[in-house]
């Protein structure tokens, strides 16, 4: 512990070693730091010429107001196990992000089971995050698909579909051309399409099997993407076409987007949630955060606002939006409404869903209507990530 450490970007011979050491501390093999070698940054921190911590890091765009925003999205850090509980996880977070940032990121996500350091440093989580397990045999006698066609493959259509709907959900990722194929390697994806005839794709279902040790399997659904009611039934109804060898129907952490379909339209609701640990947001770069993002069109206010920077002191800011855009500029007004920085991330992000939400996430108020018209400014779209990276 004695040698000086030192951060920097990942060579070969550095990425083979972070490699080795991410086997060994999460205790299996992590294909993803092979796979996406073309397209992630890694940075490492070494000791005596021996790689001790690093993580990959990702420069995607982030639908929020439906308009894609640059984010820094941090994914298959570790630390040695040896060189834990020196805040190694910290400093090398900041160290991830650096690359980053200079490229352009505003924002960053992570989705971290180590909630309480990244809180601290400044994310915050705007959603649970849940997996649904539902009998097969529920999915078969409760939906009908109708006049549905389903066609096995993706489509330049399909693709398009999928990034429309995306836009109407703060959160997903703007997939760049390489993310559906490593996401098919990785997993095994099977891909399906649903349109009605003679009408453009409807719906977008990616699933994979798991087979049980004795016999059968269940299905894990990946991409649910449906345009309208009439799809997502369809689409229920294709998965409980499975029932005679798949028992049950999973979708995995964050697949199912938030709206109640299963809820209104299971005959028994006999579904089973598993919480994981949620996605969290991080604002990088407020003004440019706030003039990136998209904005109700039908909204124009200005609202003086504080928000805790990272030294733990307040800065006063202006919010303006006008026309379906905002800027944030410094000021002297006290602010009406204060936010730590992951109540900033929260609310940017959708996640306060009315003005009582927020004051029981402590966010403070002096004015109920300020906070309202707050509110609202980013509870167009709901929050939702079903992206994993």
């Amino acid at each position: 512990m004695n040698q000086q450490l030192t951060f920097a970007p990942a060579d070969d011979g550095l990425w083979e070693q972070y490699d080795q050491l991410a086997t060994r501390a999460y205790g299996h093999p992590i294909g993803d730091i092979t796979h996406l070698r073309e397209h992630a940054d890694l940075q490492v921190a070494v000791r005596g010429g021996r790689v001790v911590a690093g993580g990959l890091g990702l420069l995607v765009d982030q639908f929020f107001g439906g308009t894609p925003v640059p984010s820094a999205c941090l994914g298959d850090g570790c630390v040695a196990p040896e060189e834990r509980g020196d805040h190694l996880a910290t400093d090398m977070a900041s160290e991830r992000l650096r690359p980053l940032i200079d490229r352009g990121a505003v924002i960053s996500t992570i989705s971290t089971s180590s909630t309480g350091y990244a809180r601290r440093l400044g994310w915050g989580a705007p959603t649970n995050v849940l997996a649904w397990a539902v009998a097969t045999d529920d999915l078969k006698h409760s939906f009908a698909s109708e006049d549905f066609e389903v066609e096995h493959g993706l489509t330049d259509e399909a693709e398009a579909l999928q990034r429309d709907l995306a836009r109407q959900w703060n959160g997903p990722v703007h997939r760049p051309t390489w993310w559906t194929r490593w996401k098919q390697d990785k997993s095994n994806l099977t891909t399906y399409r649903f349109a009605r005839p003679g009408h453009p794709t409807a719906g977008l279902l990616s699933l994979t099997t798991k087979r049980h040790e004795r016999h059968g399997m269940s299905l894990v659904v990946h991409d649910f993407w449906a345009a309208d009611q009439p799809a997502a039934a369809a689409m229920l109804a294709f998965l409980g076409r499975h029932n005679s060898r798949a028992r049950t129907t999973t979708f995995r952490r964050g697949a199912l987007p938030p709206y109640p379909t299963l809820l209104h339209g299971l005959r028994h609701h006999r579904t089973t949630a598993e919480a994981w640990h949620p996605w969290m947001l991080r604002v990088l770069d407020v003004p440019e955060a706030i003039r990136l993002r998209g904005w109700p069109g039908d909204l124009t206010t200005a609202v003086p606002i504080e928000i805790e920077n990272e030294d733990g002191d307040r800065g006063r800011w202006m919010l303006q939006i006008k026309a379906g855009t905002a800027e944030i500029v410094p000021t002297y007004v006290q602010g009406q409404v204060t936010f730590t920085r992951h109540q900033l991330a929260v609310w940017y992000a959708g996640g306060y869903r009315s003005t009582t939400s927020a004051r029981m996430a402590g966010v403070h108020a002096v004015s109920e209507k300020t906070l309202a018209t707050l509110v609202r400014s980013t509870t167009h779209f709901e929050p939702w990530l079903p992206d994993h990276f």
